[in-house]
């Protein structure tokens, strides 16, 4: 199966606070690395090449042995709005005042109805 993963810029690197190898995602999901390349595939789950290496995921994305809910949602909205994965991963980890705080933040707290409205009118 080969997968294909954007390769970010370092501001979009920054706005993430730690970064997971796939290896990583599959222990902490308890998955197969297979499982874990499907769910990025399948765009359950972002990953994006930091320099050089495979995919990493942002470890916000995961919560204990889940992906966090709302995000497979968010990140099907962002894609259908023409976002590629390196836009959609700025997107959710960039600040917006009127959040407050970060479209990922948002998820996280449970917040993601909001968000994924926000993600659907980036399409209109």
């Amino acid at each position: 199966m080969t997968l294909s993963v954007a390769q970010i810029d370092r501001e979009t690197d920054q706005l993430v606070a730690e970064w997971l190898t796939l290896p990583e995602v599959a222990d902490r999901l308890a998955l197969s690395i297979g499982r874990a390349k499907q769910l990025l595939k399948d765009h359950k789950l972002l990953g994006v090449r930091r320099g050089a290496g495979g995919p990493q995921v942002p470890a916000v994305f995961l919560e204990g042995r889940d992906v966090v809910k709302g995000l497979p949602g968010t990140l099907t909205l962002l894609l259908d709005a023409g976002y590629d994965d390196a836009e959609a991963l700025r997107w959710l980890f960039t600040p917006d005042e009127s959040l407050p705080g970060s479209p990922i933040d948002a998820i996280k707290a449970g917040r993601h109805t909001e968000v994924k409205r926000r993600a659907q009118a980036l399409g209109f």
